[in-house]
């Protein structure tokens, strides 16, 4: 891991990824699924529906990027996840009503110490969010948030989603910052694995208390949440 002194006289930016480390992805969409399955007469466990869908859409996503065509909406992956999870758990639904389970996105809430964290970074860095999330779908998150980022940053910008190479070069062009000055600040490895992998340093947001994996792209950051972040770099 880097020197944190050396941290903090480099980094000029904080890269946010938004969904799951900004706001709490698993936790809000339990909430909104529980009572629709309840009514579909699923008798399993909501956040497991939560998961399984997640990892779908991830699987859905990676494979967009690695074929070949134009890039498709986050949106659209994200309804064709759900739907087919639902299909494996065999009830009934409508479009509209895959439709809304993936607007859900859009009204989640950030973890109780992101808000206060942020504030206390803003006083000496840039901060951004870099998101696999739609424009239209970062817009309308943003008073959910409620925290003025200085960039939203959405990967329709590359046409790729993360961690394509060139979703990470495409924030630094906007930001209009060099790699070494930027940090990417993720609770997914994957993530903090595509950042650093092209000379962004990242930091690791370890709020599950799970090991970050065995590569060559380690994070120079591990924090529990964003108050040990803000604790640090501040």
């Amino acid at each position: 891991m880097v020197n944190r002194d050396v941290l903090r006289a480099e980094i000029k930016a904080l890269v946010f990824d938004q969904y799951g480390t900004v706001v709490d992805m698993q936790g809000g969409l339990t909430a909104a699924v529980t009572d629709f399955l309840k009514d579909k007469g699923w008798d399993g466990e909501p956040h497991r529906f939560v998961t399984w869908w997640r990892r779908t859409h991830f699987e859905n996503s990676m494979i967009d990027s690695l074929c070949q065509g134009s890039h498709t909406p986050y949106r659209e992956i994200g309804q064709q996840a759900v739907s087919y999870v639902m299909d494996r758990c065999g009830f009934s639904y409508s479009a509209d009503e895959a439709a809304w389970l993936v607007s859900e996105i859009e009204r989640l809430k950030p973890f109780p110490e992101v808000i206060e964290a942020l504030g206390r970074l803003a006083v000496t860095y840039k901060l951004a969010i870099l998101s696999n999330g739609d424009v239209d779908m970062l817009d309308a998150a943003k008073p959910h948030i409620g925290f003025p980022f200085d960039h939203v940053i959405s990967v329709q910008a590359a046409g790729h989603f993360k961690p394509h190479l060139s979703t990470y070069t495409k924030a630094g062009e906007i930001i209009g910052l060099a790699p070494e000055n930027m940090l990417f600040v993720a609770n997914h490895a994957f993530d903090c694995i595509g950042a650093k992998s092209c000379g962004i340093r990242t930091a690791f947001i370890d709020r599950r208390k799970r090991p970050f994996g065995h590569t060559l792209h380690q994070p120079d950051l591990v924090v529990a949440d964003f108050k040990e972040l803000a604790d640090v770099l501040c």
